[in-house]
């Protein structure tokens, strides 16, 4: 591969993941499949988790209150990616939480409206991710917690490529079936490239040992959850994709703020 085609993989899966604008050119006589382009998800998660980080930056070097100041980063967070992700964990826990079998689930999942298993989910999982954020920034400030921000939004989006790799399409119409499920280069590559970004910024600010931990903790949640879901759906969705990179960026970030 060249140079030329590896950014086309950046534009296309920051493309897919965000609302960030990428070049136009990068999709010429594309046919919008994510199956080679999918190893680049965790370099979109570095662009993703910019504007967010910078907010940390900012305002830590303001003095601003810390809880304060990883609500609003977090807020950024979930505007830069029109809270894709938080869609498919809440779409998830409705359809887990409810009665009922395979097909009943699936259905529950393409329902757009939201039940008390999402919002608990989401309520949770923003409430986890605050707190742990608030105590990353007090201890270790701004930058640093802007690194860490960048390295957990590129491990958590290779477990996303991990997941959408490990198991089959739950049905066939859905949105991850029609982009292409990643090849095996293309999961060998988020996956090195995850973790590599993740020990070089987190490991530079946290420390070795709580970044093994963490990292460690992520691909647990990230492989516990892909379980409930080959037990439950025989296969993945785009929701349960989208539900991996929920949890394994709370169970990330909860973990590093329990070992700083």
């Amino acid at each position: 591969m060249q140079i030329s085609d590896y950014l086309d993989d950046i534009a296309r899966s920051t493309g897919f993941l965000s609302r960030l604008p990428m070049p136009a050119r990068h999709f010429e006589g594309h046919d919008g499949s994510l199956v080679r382009a999918s190893g680049m998800f965790p370099v979109a998660g570095l662009l993703i988790a910019l504007c967010p980080g910078l907010v940390l930056v900012v305002l830590s070097a303001f003095d601003a209150n810390a809880a304060l100041t990883s609500v609003l980063a977090l807020g950024v967070l979930i505007g830069v990616t029109g809270a894709l992700h938080e869609d498919g964990l809440a779409d998830s826990a409705d359809a887990f939480g409810a009665r009922g079998g395979r097909e009943h689930m699936l259905e529950i999942m393409k329902d757009s409206r939201i039940g008390s298993y999402g919002v608990l989910a989401l309520v949770m999982s923003f409430a986890l991710r605050a707190i742990a954020l608030t105590i990353i920034v007090s201890v270790i400030g701004g930058w640093s917690a802007f690194l860490v921000l960048l390295a957990i939004a590129a491990a958590s989006r290779a477990a996303m490529v991990w997941h959408w790799n490990a198991l089959p399409p739950a049905r066939q119409g859905g949105v991850a079936a029609s982009v292409g499920s990643p090849d095996q280069n293309a999961r060998t590559l988020a996956l090195l490239a995850g973790g590599l970004l993740f020990l070089a910024f987190a490991a530079l600010t946290a420390g070795l040992i709580p970044a093994l931990l963490s990292l460690a903790v992520l691909a647990a949640a990230a492989s516990m959850w892909t379980s409930i879901v080959r037990t439950k759906l025989e296969g993945h969705t785009g929701d349960t994709i989208g539900a991996t990179q929920q949890i394994s960026e709370t169970a990330c970030l909860t973990a590093l703020a329990l070992l700083l």
